[in-house]
């Protein structure tokens, strides 16, 4: 079971439910094979993704979304993996499930400027999907 822990969803009346995003992280992780593990979505404001980007990606502005993975590609024996942190800032961000299942996709070891568009377009299929 994939455990989401949701903060900061008070900050915006826009930001998905919990169960939602729940739903979301967990359908990611399903569809690249990961079944057990942990995941923070925190929703912050401006101020703060702006210190969050400088500090981590020398890069002194606010963003959309930013993704801190903790543990590796492999399970450690005996414990969930901690999958690591999506950090997003709704002021910023057009559509907030996508920042969600984009964090989620980058945890899970994908990188879209590197890959040859399968990370966005296994994006589009999941919030596709997620719409029905």
């Amino acid at each position: 079971m994939i455990d989401v822990e949701v903060l900061g969803a008070g900050l915006s009346t826009d930001v998905p439910d919990p169960a939602e995003v729940r739903l979301l992280c967990s359908r990611a992780a399903a569809r690249l094979g990961v079944a057990d593990g942990h995941v923070a979505i925190e929703f912050v404001d401006a101020p703060t993704i702006a210190e969050r980007n400088a500090r981590y990606r020398s890069r002194p502005e606010p963003t959309d979304v930013l993704s801190f993975p903790i543990d590796g590609a492999e399970p450690l024996a005996g414990a969930p993996r901690e999958l690591g942190d999506v950090v997003i800032c709704p002021e910023h961000t057009a559509d907030l499930r996508e920042a969600i299942v984009h964090g989620m996709l980058h945890l899970l070891g994908m990188d879209h400027e590197r890959d040859d568009g399968e990370m966005l377009e296994l994006q589009r299929e999941l919030l596709a999907q997620a719409e029905r």
